[in-house]
């Protein structure tokens, strides 16, 4: 192989090496991206104390799991959501889901309905305080 074929050899790939470092990167990071919002970046409302109940209570009307759906749950009568099979004991405790008697069933609710279902309290009052304020927004 002679030295000018050599030399014709290496500049091929040397170009394409140089061609690939030029352009105008910097103009091209500027450029803000049109994907989608991931769906890691959507921010859950509900407070990390929460994840407790999640683990049987849907937050959307009509989705009842292990337990009754919690939407619009503030103001409403307790043992009265449509599709689930409530306790005997909730379902004519006659309690109406206000701030206080939502905290003191979230405090012990067989303490507060003998009978009842719900078996697990949350003993912490800030933890019950950010977990009622969630339940007023639900609708």
């Amino acid at each position: 192989m002679t030295t000018t074929s050599r030399a014709t050899m290496l500049m091929i790939p040397l170009s394409a090496l140089l061609t690939a470092c030029g352009g105008n990167a910097p103009d091209d990071a500027a450029t803000p991206s049109a994907s989608p919002t991931p769906a890691s970046a959507i921010v859950d409302p509900a407070p990390p104390a929460f994840a407790v109940c999640r683990s049987c209570h849907s937050t959307q009307s009509g989705q009842n799991g292990i337990g009754p759906t919690l939407a619009g749950i503030a103001g409403s009568r307790a043992g009265n959501v449509p599709g689930y099979t409530f306790s005997p004991a909730l379902k004519n405790s006659g309690i109406i889901w206000d701030r206080a008697s939502l905290d003191n069933w979230l405090q012990g609710p067989m303490k507060m309905v003998p009978g009842t279902k719900m078996v697990l309290p949350v003993s912490d009052p800030a933890k019950r305080k950010a977990i009622i304020d969630y339940l007023e927004t639900l609708k």
